[in-house]
């Protein structure tokens, strides 16, 4: 290890909320000897000994990055599910892909490399009316035609298998996130959920699984320090039906017949509320659970949090301000299901 004793960690997407909190959480540790982050803007978070490098990672001068910093360890969070906050889908998939691929290029190519962390998602197994009841890690990826984020991730996740293949002495850790919830993390579905009235798919109730922050970035702290080699789920035990959290959060829901989702989704990107991609409406029909048997034992970790308590937390830090108490919210979505199916029915006799 030369001079070096101590981890030497590059981690991309700085900027990032779990990127900042796992750099903070790096710093105080004296295991680690020198923290690289990498994006293109300047990160907000308040570190002191990590140091900033403004770097695109589709270009293949990473290489030099990884090599000036004796880099032992990478941590690769810069994959992300929001198209309109990347400037469209044709520029976040060369980000999320293309990136990917240039990173792993020059990590294979640096002997020094030691370890390869990649933030993966659940996302991979699909949304679809004949899934499993918990997807296994070593479940093929969903056979329904898939884009966006989910074609993503598992095009991204075929690269590091590549990867891993021909740096067999490098540890590959592949984490498969559920959703993230918490007090700071923002996503697609922190913004769904904050939505004075939650649009649902009439007739659909999915099952959801969460993975609460801290949980995030506990996993992420250990995957950085120790061997924790494969494929692992990583979310809270336990699960919540969609209709179980817009209660939760003291929300109102408007169920939308099947045929007008799409055209709903449509108008709510463009208000910029909530960069809601077009694949994602598969998990408001059908939900996704993964099995975290794998996480428990092989890994090794049980989450503080489990999916209704990450749910709460977040319900209670982010001050949700319900637009109704939950008797009120209840009563209005069985009026609206009333009318909804009074309508339904009066079409259906004219069509008579």
């Amino acid at each position: 290890m030369g001079k070096h004793s101590g981890r030497r960690v590059l981690i991309t997407g700085i900027c990032g909320e779990l990127a900042g909190q796992l750099a903070a959480r790096l710093e105080a540790d004296d295991r680690v000897d020198a923290i690289v982050g990498v994006d293109l803007r300047r990160p907000a978070h308040h570190l002191s000994r990590t140091e900033w490098v403004a770097a695109d990672l589709r270009n293949p001068e990473i290489a030099h990055v990884i090599a000036a910093a004796a880099i032992d360890t990478i941590v690769h969070l810069r994959i992300t599910a929001e198209p309109h906050a990347s400037g469209g889908r044709s520029l976040m998939k060369e980000r999320n892909v293309i990136g990917t691929m240039q990173l792993l290029a020059a990590a294979q190519n640096t002997d020094r490399l030691r370890k390869v962390v990649l933030k993966s998602t659940t996302a991979v197994y699909g949304s679809r009316y004949d899934d499993p009841a918990l997807f296994d890690e070593d479940a093929a990826p969903g056979t329904a035609r898939r884009s966006g984020y989910s074609q993503d991730a598992v095009e991204i996740e075929g690269y590091a298998r590549t990867f891993a293949s021909r740096r067999p002495d490098a540890t590959l850790t592949t984490l498969r996130f559920a959703n993230f919830l918490g007090p700071r993390v923002t996503t697609p579905l922190t913004t769904y959920f904050a939505l004075p009235v939650v649009p649902t798919v009439l007739g659909y109730d999915p099952r959801l699984q969460f993975c609460h922050e801290r949980d995030a970035v506990e996993v992420l702290v250990r995957s950085t320090l120790e061997d924790h080699p494969g494929t692992f789920n990583v979310a809270g035990p336990g699960i919540l039906y969609l209709s179980q959290a817009v209660r939760r959060a003291g929300k109102p829901s408007v169920p939308v017949a099947l045929p007008f989702v799409n055209g709903l989704a449509h108008l709510v990107r463009r208000t910029g509320r909530v960069d809601f991609s077009p694949e994602q409406l598969g998990f408001l029909l059908y939900g996704r659970v993964g099995n975290l048997e794998r996480m428990r034992t092989d890994f090794g970790y049980a989450p503080a949090f489990s999916t209704p308590a990450a749910f709460d937390d977040f319900v209670a830090t982010r001050r949700l301000a319900p637009l109704v108490d939950r008797d009120t919210a209840v009563r209005w979505e069985h009026r609206l299901h009333d009318l909804l199916s009074a309508l339904a029915a009066g079409s259906a006799g004219a069509g008579r």
